[in-house]
């Protein structure tokens, strides 16, 4: 899981880098990024729910994009407190809450009631993989284990908006944030024990 976490920084500091070289030089705080970010997903929520389902996967991306700018900016200009650390990680929890509840409206609304489950299956299981790092790290354990965190979660709902013109696109995109939401909190589990053994 070390290496994972490592090729994951390596290809967000490829993304952010030239992106927080600008902005660091503007009034642009991260707590003030963090809120667009914020914004951006509640645009996107709102294309989901008036079902513009292909332009909602791009704003999803620009949200996705922002979600990785404020922490780096924040180190980038040694910004960095512990409230904006609250801030970003409420917002990051809402965001994704949000679109999956609006999906899930979509859904109740045409009667699709596999989409709805797995709607509702899949929120539980972003939010217990996020409720696990946090209560770990509130214990004093570092936890960057897991396959599956929220950047491959945002990716995979991006791409599941994006080609909802194919039959079961959603449906896939839904069921693989699912099953590896789920892998990915029993995986935090067993590194939480072994972690606490002592």
């Amino acid at each position: 899981m070390t290496k994972l976490d490592s090729c994951r920084k390596v290809i967000a500091e490829r993304i952010t880098g030239p992106i927080i070289s600008v902005l660091s030089r503007t009034p642009l705080t991260p707590d003030i990024v963090t809120w667009l970010g914020f914004g951006i997903t509640i645009a996107a929520g709102a294309l989901i729910v008036t079902e513009h389902f292909l332009a909602a996967g791009i704003v999803v991306l620009v949200a996705g994009l922002f979600d990785m700018l404020d922490g780096a900016l924040a180190r980038t200009t040694g910004r960095t407190s512990r409230f904006g650390a609250i801030l970003d990680s409420t917002l990051d929890r809402l965001s994704e809450a949000l679109l999956l509840i609006t999906l899930l409206a979509v859904f109740v609304k045409y009667g699709q009631t596999a989409e709805s489950v797995l709607a509702a299956v899949a929120l539980a299981g972003s939010l217990i993989v996020s409720y696990i790092r946090a209560r770990m790290e509130g214990l004093g354990i570092e936890c960057k284990a897991g396959l599956f965190t929220r950047p491959e979660r945002v990716i995979i709902l991006s791409l599941g908006l994006l080609f909802s013109g194919f039959d079961n696109a959603l449906l896939i995109a839904l069921a693989v944030i699912t099953f590896f939401s789920w892998i990915t909190v029993i995986e935090r589990l067993v590194y939480a024990w072994y972690q606490t053994r002592s």
